[in-house]
């Protein structure tokens, strides 16, 4: 194995503020006040670059839960969520948009400590993209709408009537996030559920609840109201299953493995309530010859290793055509090398720890398996070990359809390089040889061919010449196992409303 890593990692310099704020236990969110866990139980979490403890989160449980589903129950039934006009609540929703513009350095550096992704990254792309998820959102609060419905009503002949649709919330929202985007992925989940009317219990991932805690400071701060929004961190075993098997929620709504969303849907059958699901993925991300190769290699290199490889979309399986074949991996090796592992407050850090002892164990193990299976490595290939969950930037060759490390979702920063001689049914079938379908890229100088292909892939995702472009604006989601629905964009309005259908005689 050739493991390189360019990595110092300091003792982090916690910003007076945070630490200020991370000296007492963090309390959770139900109806409107910041309350212990019912058990009086607390957990730790661990800053992933040293190890060490770095702050104590109330543990919720099916207790905790319940008080949560009843606050939200009371808030949508009764509350004055449900009578604010549109224009009001959109107000408030983008307020909260405003808010995490204003407060921008803070949850970076907390996405940094709590996560471990370079604060750099965090300002830019987390908080960023989580402030214009609230904003767009905002507008679409005046934008839901029904229509009329011209019928024939034969079973009236002669009879005049005029039905039309009214878009309804559909209720209490059991929302149940991951921790490789915290503040990001309680933005893609809040924003639309508050938009469309409807109140919310959101479950924040055990290893990373801290910027979402602080997130939930801010939306009191906008003025929602007591109760639209009820914060629980806990593990899964205990708030998560408690939440996604309440009988008083109406829609359950998760992003996070193929493997627990098939719990999530187990448990949401008992009572047949709606689910939505943002699951795994094993991306394709096909080079052909006449791409431009500084662009491609630029661009495979940030489709795995942006976020640690800790991303759903990653396009962690390389498809080259033979003739380039060399140097886009050799390409793509050499600008890994050169990214600098460190401790995500540092200003030079490039690429922080995965987010906990069982991931690494669970990325070291993939890279294991790979070369007990004759995978190559032609950077990276073995964790770094110490303090610290490092595993630096892997590129591996030699590698077979039938490897783990190319069947299984690795998340984290493993490629799997392989190369084709044509675009062919053969290229296009093994893209698709997978369970999932979440995304997928093409580099092409002919953009006809590559939209030709696009066409043909089974992903809820093509990039043409770019990969991880993401907009407010645009629909995501997946493909087979890749989940149920769409996150953003217009799309993601129907996995929280439902269509009632009004018929009136007139006469």
């Amino acid at each position: 194995m050739n493991v390189r890593a360019n990595i110092t990692v300091t003792r982090a310099v916690v910003p007076p503020a945070i630490k200020a704020w991370l000296s007492t236990a963090r309390p959770m969110l139900i109806d409107g006040k910041w309350v212990k866990a019912q058990s009086g139980k607390t957990f730790d979490v661990f800053d992933p670059a040293t190890g060490e403890p770095i702050a104590s989160v109330a543990e919720g449980d099916k207790a905790d839960i319940d008080l949560a589903v009843k606050a939200a129950r009371r808030a949508f039934a009764s509350g004055p969520w449900s009578r604010m006009t549109p224009s009001e609540r959109g107000r408030i929703i983008h307020r909260i948009g405003d808010l995490i513009l204003e407060n921008a350095d803070e949850l970076a550096s907390l996405e940094a400590l709590d996560n471990g992704k370079p604060k750099a990254v965090a300002k830019a792309a987390d908080v960023t993209l989580a402030a214009d998820m609230f904003h767009y959102m905002s507008g679409w609060a005046t934008k839901i709408e029904g229509k009329t419905i011209p019928i024939s009503a034969l079973a009236a002949p002669g009879a005049e009537f005029v039905s039309m649709t009214r878009m309804e919330p559909i209720g209490v929202v059991g929302q149940i996030i991951p921790w490789n985007f915290p503040l990001l992925m309680a933005a893609w989940k809040l924003g639309p559920a508050l938009t469309t009317g409807c109140t919310v219990v959101l479950k924040v991932a055990e290893e990373t609840p801290l910027s979402a805690l602080r997130l939930g400071e801010l939306i009191l701060e906008a003025g929602v109201p007591a109760g639209v929004v009820n914060i629980v961190p806990g593990f899964g075993e205990t708030a998560g299953a408690a939440l996604a098997e309440h009988p008083d929620v109406d829609k359950v709504a998760f992003t996070g493995s193929t493997e627990v969303g098939r719990l999530i849907v187990q448990a949401a059958s008992r009572d047949l309530k709606k689910v939505s699901l943002e699951l795994g993925g094993k991306s394709p991300n096909i080079i052909l010859g006449d791409a431009n190769l500084e662009l491609a290699i630029a661009g495979a290199t940030a489709a795995i290793f942006f976020n640690h490889g800790q991303c759903c979309n990653a396009g962690s399986r390389l498809f080259v055509q033979r003739n380039i074949f060399d140097k886009v991996v050799e390409g793509v090796a050499a600008q890994a090398d050169k990214i600098k592992l460190g401790h995500g407050l540092s200003d030079d850090t490039e690429m922080g720890p995965l987010v906990s002892k069982v991931q690494y164990d669970r990325v070291t193990g993939y890279l294991a398996s790979g070369r007990r299976e004759g995978a190559r490595a032609l950077c990276g290939g073995e964790g770094l070990g110490g303090a610290g969950y490092f595993v630096p930037p892997t590129v591996l060759v030699d590698t077979k359809p039938n490897m783990k490390v190319v069947r299984e979702e690795i998340f984290g920063p493993v490629l799997v390089a392989t190369p084709f001689d044509e675009v062919d049914d053969a290229l296009i079938a093994e893209a698709n040889n997978t369970i999932y379908g979440l995304a997928a890229g093409v580099w092409s100088g002919n953009t006809g061919r590559a939209h030709q292909i696009a066409n043909r892939l089974r992903t809820g995702t093509v990039w043409i010449n770019c990969y991880h472009v993401f907009d407010a604006a645009l629909p995501f989601g997946g493909y087979k196992q890749s989940g149920w629905g769409r996150e953003m964009g217009q799309a993601v309005l129907s996995n929280y409303l439902e269509t009632k259908a009004i018929t009136t005689r007139l006469g």
